[in-house]
């Protein structure tokens, strides 16, 4: 091979190389030392410049050896300043303009400044310092504005009609249900009146009244079709009538100052709560008030009527807890005939009506009442909870032996799917009914009124 063809040759005449052997001598390759030596680290040295590419004729061939060195002049983007030292800024005349291009077969590294300028370094951890690199920050979207919402509107406040059916929704379902069961595509005979009846008494009609309903839903109909809807108006019919003899409102004789209403019942009935709901009825009506907080026995039965009385803005005679209630209930009438009150609500202590003990502290309530009055008390209220069932019975026969009831009044109707006790007690004892509730709201006791209970109970809509 010539002297011009061997590689290197351009270098060797430009930069007077010391020619070496070609091709090199083989070395022998000698076995690794078990315990090599560290040696010092040697410079690496640069690489040699690019192979010159054709030129303009006006500039003629650059001369790598003068400016290969001196990069410093090349400017620096935009974003950076210019170093210190002005004379690094200036490109050596020899390589203005020169087309400078890689040497063939060197590695290619990208720009300094991207994520593969190290290879040990990842895409996240890339040096974006400069413009050309840094990443955009992310469009903030505008603040959507909030919808402004049309108000809440106010719940419709329920009346007395919606209340008390929807107080009267489970008993007038169980009786729908067994209705509809019965005279669905069914001939009207004897089974079917007797299962009817039985329907009625399980629904604590009674048994005198369940018999009469059914009397009247067969009469004339026998062997026949009956639908659903004639059998539960007849049952309404039916109730009405039970009912409307007793449905009588309490009145208040103004002329007897204070008229003495006495609250009993058993445990649990509701009396309080009851008297709280009265109470605000009977002002609406005109009437000055008084509270006598006869329950001594009962844990916080005080304290909640006195809440009733803050509520109502009633006065409320009270003593401690333990007291004598005889004692209790005289102290209260003197005051409010003193006061000239117009009715004095006196609460008493829950008691069983089989315990003669405590029937007997009632009795001396009432004697102590009529020692100002002889009439005292006016009217006398039993408070009954209708989910007892039956056992109302019992309680209105035994507390009228021994307080003479002159009325009742019937709460928790909305609690039972047996409501139809109303229509017994009416017809075995024919005391009125003044007031029935169907929940714990002050709204949810309301005088009786026999024809919308009867269409309640029986399912039907109010004509």
């Amino acid at each position: 091979m010539s002297e011009d063809k061997r590689p290197g040759w351009l270098l060797r005449r430009m930069f007077g190389k010391k020619e070496e052997a070609w091709p090199p001598e083989p070395v022998p390759v000698q076995p690794p030392d078990p315990k090599p030596e560290p040696k010092p680290e040697t410079a690496i040295e640069p690489a040699s410049p690019p192979i010159a590419s054709p030129a303009s004729a006006s500039e003629g061939q650059p001369d790598f050896a003068t400016g290969a060195d001196d990069i410093s002049a090349i400017p620096l983007p935009p974003s950076e300043p210019a170093p210190a030292d002005p004379d690094k800024n200036t490109i050596p005349d020899e390589i203005e303009g020169a087309d400078l291009q890689p040497i063939a077969g060197a590695d290619e590294r990208p720009p300094a400044g991207t994520a593969g300028d190290d290879p040990a370094r990842g895409a996240e951890q890339a040096d974006t310092t400069t413009v050309a690199f840094a990443p955009e920050p992310a469009p903030v979207p505008a603040p959507t504005p909030e919808p402004v919402s049309d108000p809440e509107p106010v719940a419709e406040k329920r009346g007395w009609w919606s209340r008390l059916t929807g107080g009267m929704k489970r008993t007038s379902s169980a009786l729908s249900e067994r209705v509809t069961g019965l005279f669905t595509k069914r001939k009207l005979d004897a089974d079917t009146l007797e299962e009817l009846e039985d329907a009625l008494i399980q629904a604590d009609f009674g048994i005198d009244t369940a018999m009469r309903i059914s009397e009247a839903v067969g009469k004339g109909r026998y062997e026949k079709g009956i639908s659903p809807d004639e059998v539960r108006a007849i049952l309404a019919a039916e109730v009405e009538r039970a009912l409307t003899p007793v449905a009588i409102p309490l009145s208040i004789d103004t002329t007897k100052k204070p008229f003495v209403i006495l609250m009993i019942g058993v445990n649990g009935a509701g009396k309080t709560t009851t008297i709280g709901k009265l109470a605000l009825k009977l002002k609406g009506e005109g009437h000055s008030l008084m509270l006598a907080a006869g329950d001594t026995f009962r844990a916080a039965a005080i304290e909640q009527l006195k809440v009733w009385g803050t509520r109502t803005g009633v006065p409320v005679v009270a003593g401690a807890q333990g007291a004598d209630a005889a004692g209790l209930a005289f102290e209260a009438f003197q005051r409010a005939r003193t006061e000239g009150t117009d009715v004095l609500l006196i609460d008493t202590a829950g008691r069983l009506q089989n315990k003669t003990g405590l029937m007997a502290e009632l009795e001396k309530i009432l004697r102590v009442i009529r020692k100002i009055d002889a009439e005292a008390p006016h009217a006398v209220l039993l408070v009954l909870d209708a989910t007892v069932g039956q056992n109302a019975l019992s309680q209105v026969e035994l507390f009228s032996k021994a307080a003479n009831v002159t009325g009742l009044v019937m709460t928790k109707l909305d609690g039972t799917a047996r409501g139809g006790i109303l229509v017994a007690l009416a017809a075995k004892f024919g005391l009125p009914v003044h007031f029935i509730g169907v929940g714990e709201g002050v709204e949810d006791l309301e005088p009786f009124a026999a024809r919308d209970f009867a269409r309640a109970i029986a399912g039907l809509d109010k004509d």
